[in-house]
C-alpha cells in the first residue's frame, strides 16, 4: 500500500463511494482520500471512514496526485472550471463521467489550444458497487505508462479493467458493459416471468434464474472452450434446449441484441456531442 498517494473524488455519488471503498486501505490510506460533494448531509458517512470532505474545491485539491471526476455529465463543464486553478502539471485526471469525451475534458481542463494531456477516461458499470465491475479505459497521449498502471490499479480495486484505444471504442464499451447490466437484469426478469408462466413460484423462479446465470457465467469464464461449444454441450438434438434455442432464433434474438447495442453506442456518441458543447 502506498500511503503517500492522495486521491480526490470530485463528486461523491454511488460510483465514487464504490471506488473509495475499494481503494481505502489497499491503494492508499483512507485519510489520503478527499471527497468534494455539494451535499453536506453526505459528508458524515465519508468522514466516518476516515476521509476528508468539502462542499467545494479548495487548496486540498492541489495536494492530491489523482483527481477522479464522478459528477453528472450535464454538470461537468462547470465543475471542471471550478477546479482548474488547483490543477498541477503532475495531476492524473481520471473521469468516470459518462458522455464526456476525453478530448473535450482535456480542453476544459486546459485550453482548446493547449489541452491538459494527463487524462484517463473510464467507463465503469454498476457491478462495481459490489466489487465485480467491468471498466473500459482509454488514455490520452500525455499519460505515461506509470500513470496508466496507476489508473488501472485504481479501477481494478472494484473489478476488472480493459484498455481500449480511444473514445470511439469507449462508445462500444458503453454499449456492451456499461449498459450491459440492464440487459442482464431484463433477461433475468424474463426468465423469472417465464418460470412463473410454466408453473414455478416467483421465489423459486428467481432463485433458479440467478443461480443459473451465475453458474453459467462462471463456467464460461473458467472454461477454455469457446462459448459456442459450451452452448452446444447443453443442446441435445431434438431436446428441450434445442426447442428453446429454435424459439430464440425465430424471434431474431442475436439481431435484437446487436440492434440494441448499436442503439446504445449511437446514443453514447450523440450524448458526447450534446455535453461537449
Amino acid at each position: 500500500m502506498k500511503n503517500e498517494l492522495s486521491i480526490a473524488f470530485i463528486g461523491g455519488g454511488n460510483m465514487a463511494a464504490a471506488l473509495a471503498s475499494g481503494l481505502a486501505g489497499k491503494v492508499c490510506a483512507a485519510g489520503n482520500i478527499h471527497v468534494i460533494d455539494i451535499n453536506e448531509d453526505a459528508h458524515a458517512a465519508w468522514q466516518a471512514r476516515g476521509m476528508t470532505t468539502a462542499t467545494a474545491p479548495g487548496d486540498a485539491l492541489a495536494r492530491c496526485r489523482v483527481w477522479v471526476f464522478a459528477v453528472k455529465p450535464q454538470n461537468m463543464k462547470d465543475v471542471v472550471a471550478s477546479t482548474r486553478q488547483w490543477l498541477q502539471d503532475d495531476t492524473l485526471v481520471v473521469s468516470v463521467a459518462a458522455g464526456i469525451r476525453a478530448d473535450t475534458l482535456a480542453a476544459w481542463l486546459g485550453t482548446p489550444e493547449a489541452p491538459f494531456g494527463r487524462l484517463v477516461r473510464c467507463m465503469p458499470n454498476t457491478p462495481a458497487l459490489v466489487g465485480e465491475g467491468m471498466t473500459g479505459l482509454a488514455a490520452l497521449d500525455g499519460v505515461d505508462q506509470a500513470d496508466r498502471d496507476l489508473a488501472a490499479r485504481l479501477l481494478s480495486s472494484v473489478g476488472q479493467v480493459v484498455w481500449v484505444d480511444d473514445d470511439a471504442a469507449l462508445d462500444a464499451v458503453t454499449a456492451l458493459s456499461g449498459s450491459g447490466p440492464a440487459y442482464v437484469f431484463l433477461f433475468l426478469e424474463a426468465l423469472v416471468a417465464g418460470g412463473v408462466k410454466v408453473g414455478l413460484t416467483a421465489d423459486q423462479a428467481r432463485q433458479l434464474a440467478l443461480g443459473t446465470l451465475a453458474g453459467a457465467t462462471r463456467l464460461a469464464a473458467e472454461s477454455p472452450e469457446p462459448l459456442s461449444v459450451l452452448r452446444e454441450r447443453v443442446t441435445s438434438k431434438g431436446g428441450t434446449t434445442a426447442a428453446a434455442l429454435d424459439a430464440f432464433g425465430a424471434a431474431g434474438f442475436t439481431r435484437i441484441v446487436e440492434d440494441a447495442m448499436a442503439a446504445a453506442a449511437s446514443r453514447s456518441r450523440a450524448l458526447a456531442e450534446e455535453f461537449g458543447k
